[in-house]
């Protein structure tokens, strides 16, 4: 049975659909079902921001043919682990889990590489290129560590 991860941020259009790309870049697809989402509506359907696409790109990570969509309830019985990228994402993420074993699932990413400093992945969106660089190279190393941790390679 595969393991399945879901990678959450806002908008779904950024961070997220990065860390999805960079771990299946990493795993074995008949190990591992990747997905991600956001918390906000705001870009359902649409593709990540081309800044993200760019810098994948750049690093041979394909995250063009991803869409956005919302995160959702049921979500929780389908993945057994939900990756958060900031303290917003996790509280939001949170407030909608009915049991313990949902609270569970839920993880910040980069405790993956900082444990139990609850670092957050900066929002890339209002900033120049740079931004993405960073959150790319931080998703990586979050990435790797998770891919080894779950021994999905």
């Amino acid at each position: 049975m595969k393991t399945k991860i879901l990678m959450v941020c806002l908008g779904n259009i950024c961070r997220s659909p990065l860390a999805e790309g960079i771990l299946k870049a990493k795993t074995d697809p008949e190990k591992v079902f990747i997905d991600s989402a956001g918390t906000g509506s705001y870009h359902v359907g649409g593709a990540p921001d081309d800044r993200s696409i760019a810098v994948g790109r750049k690093y041979r990570v394909d995250i063009t043919d991803q869409k956005c969509r919302q995160f959702d309830v049921s979500n929780f019985g389908e993945f057994d682990h939900i990756f958060v990228m900031d303290n917003a994402n996790y509280r939001d993420i949170l407030s909608l889990t009915e049991n313990q074993d949902d609270k569970e699932k839920v993880q910040l990413i980069l405790n993956e590489i900082f444990p139990g400093e609850n670092v957050d992945v900066p929002d890339p969106y209002h900033g120049g290129d740079e931004g993405f660089e960073n959150v790319y190279k931080m998703l990586e190393e979050a990435c790797e560590s998770i891919a080894r941790r779950l021994d999905l390679k």
